[in-house]
């Protein structure tokens, strides 16, 4: 059961208008990274989760990212406000309408389809969409999930803060930001309080390709590091990739039934290749006869 509180959990104040900024901070509200996607997707996992650690921290921050849900949209809705009534009661001249409603970003659309009122869309206009939700029902895999969107989240928060002077904005929004991470923090606590964490699931790794850093890459470059070095490492560099790293020989193959057997060297044989042949092509007629190099 749900109770709604009509105070914020954090004041907003925003000194003036400003429809095009609205526009980037909707990243935040209906975009990949955006409030509404955070709590959907904590509120799916609290759900289905078996631990009740687990499922009473996820229902207690799914709620919250609601409400920042609600502090993000009250800040677009603040810097929509004046075009909002300038558009409803066509106040301006045309002209002028015209030029205050397309300051930057998506604004246009914002003020013209929404109505200046904040939409689940991203700072582009592409609407809020579920498959950013990426829950995949295992608590170790889901956990790290969360930790890397919050940390993503909070990178936005940064970059949105540095594009605006409003104190006002700047405060609610580092406040946002600072919420991002108190949840990562949450969320690794819960992560290690498992004791068996890593590799997320069920089945162990085959040994003993669970320690083999293969250096794909290899040239000017080259780097050693605690990611691809040391006791826990076992690297295979480009002149061992000539062979599989199973040790088998590389090909694919299948057992078929004898009937299917015989389907398939029927098809072989209906669709071979000659190598010896070089019949005139459609290109050859295009292209014409071969040009003969000039004599010196």
């Amino acid at each position: 059961m749900f109770s709604h509180n009509k105070r914020l959990q954090y004041t907003v104040r925003v000194s003036e208008p400003n429809p095009a900024l609205a526009s980037l901070l909707l990243e935040q509200f209906g975009g990949p990274d955006g409030e509404l996607a955070a709590a959907m997707r904590y509120f799916t996992q609290g759900l289905a989760e078996e631990d009740p650690g687990r499922k009473d921290m996820l229902l207690d921050i799914a709620t919250e990212e609601l409400s920042h849900l609600e502090v993000i949209g009250s800040i677009v809705a603040m810097l929509n406000k004046g075009a909002k009534g300038d558009l409803a009661e066509a106040a301006l001249e045309e002209a002028e309408l015209y030029r205050s409603l397309t300051a930057g970003g998506n604004s246009h659309t914002q003020a013209i389809l929404y109505g200046g009122g904040p939409a689940l869309t991203n700072s582009s206009g592409v609407p809020w969409t579920a498959a950013y939700v990426d829950s995949r029902g295992d608590p170790t895999c889901d956990l790290r999930s969360n930790i890397a969107a919050e940390s993503r989240a909070k990178i936005i928060y940064e970059r949105l803060i540095a594009i605006t002077d409003d104190p006002g904005i700047k405060d609610a929004l580092g406040f946002l930001m600072t919420r991002e991470i108190a949840h990562q923090k949450s969320f690794e606590k819960a992560l290690y309080a498992m004791a068996d964490n890593f590799p997320p699931g069920r089945l162990p790794g085959m040994e003993p390709y669970d320690r083999v850093y293969v250096n794909a890459s290899t040239g000017p470059g080259d780097m050693d590091g605690p990611w691809n070095s040391g006791p826990e490492w076992e690297r295979t560099d480009e002149n061992d990739m000539k062979t599989p790293i199973d040790g088998g020989d590389g090909l694919a193959e299948v057992t078929l039934p004898a009937e299917q057997v015989k389907t398939v060297e029927a098809m072989m044989l209906r669709t071979k290749s000659d190598p010896n042949s070089d019949p005139l092509t459609g290109v050859d007629l295009a292209v014409g006869p071969p040009v003969e190099a000039d004599e010196d």
